[in-house]
């Protein structure tokens, strides 16, 4: 059997020009009952990555939207270990790469050890953990070799190119590109497209022996394609929240949140092959 995880073959196994699409999905928001299904419609819909984030509540690079859902989420009583269950439950149908993200002050409550165990013994690929540098840890980097997790690890525009090659080489699974300096989920996706693209050429230069993905500020298919064109996909969280949020808890809200998805992946062209067969 392979030494490969699932993010490496995932982006080994695209096809063409295909972009990979991450999702970031709150654990347990809107509701921790219906997290796992809504997991398999977003999978079924085309995520090719899950972003399971660990609500806390102090999130710093998380903007109004992300700090509402961890909210919800830690109101139902949505713990490091109920999400440890979920991915469990995710597992029974589902091999989608899924990526813990969050904050180190819960993981640290927890303890690194029984962390890094019981994400292993859930299946977990990877952990994004953005107020943690690498090398301010070392130990977080010993725990993820040793227990086959992914360290995924972050770029913005204002990180040196020196810095962005020691990233590179920290980083296993992919690079998290941040279009644009501040918080989650406050600016539009022009304004996202406009700016990046000499930021991207950058991280292109830089960050050679990872894929990228790029986030922050995607909020439709058209914003996806224009901000991802130069880098392997791209990552959507606030937007999906926020359409969740919209219809959350009316009929059929999960089958509404995967068409949204399907569009946001393949575009109006989904609705028109369905209105015109």
């Amino acid at each position: 059997m392979s030494n490969k995880g699932r993010i490496e073959r995932l982006f080994e196994t695209r096809t063409g020009h295909e972009k990979i699409m991450s999702l970031f999905l709150t654990a347990g928001y809107p509701d921790p009952s219906e997290t796992v299904a809504l997991v398999r419609e977003l999978e079924t819909s085309g995520a090719d990555i899950l972003e399971l984030g660990m609500p806390f509540s102090d999130p710093l690079a998380d903007g109004p939207t992300i700090q509402y859902a961890s909210k919800v989420a830690l109101e139902q009583g949505v713990n490091l270990d109920s999400i440890f269950g979920m991915i469990r439950e995710i597992r029974k149908t589902s091999q989608i790469p899924i990526v813990l993200m969050g904050y180190i002050n819960p993981v640290l409550q927890y303890g690194l050890d029984a962390f890094f165990r019981k994400a292993k013994a859930s299946d977990a690929d990877g952990i994004i953990l953005p107020d943690v540098p690498p090398g301010e840890f070392p130990e977080i980097e010993d725990l993820c070799r040793k227990h086959g997790i992914d360290s995924i690890h972050l770029v913005a525009p204002n990180t040196s190119d020196s810095r962005m090659q020691e990233i590179d080489r920290a980083s296993r699974g992919f690079v998290y590109c941040v279009s644009v300096t501040g918080v989650t989920g406050t600016r539009e996706g022009d304004e996202v497209s406009r700016s990046v693209s000499g930021f991207i050429q950058r991280v292109r230069k830089n960050v050679t022996r990872n894929p990228v993905l790029v986030g922050f500020g995607i909020r439709s298919h058209a914003d996806a394609m224009a901000v991802s064109s130069e880098t392997d996909g791209f990552i959507v969280g606030s937007a999906l929240i926020d359409y969740i949020r919209g219809i959350y808890p009316g009929p059929d809200w999960i089958k509404k949140t995967g068409d949204f998805v399907r569009e946001l992946k393949y575009g109006s062209q989904i609705r028109e092959k369905s209105t015109h067969p």
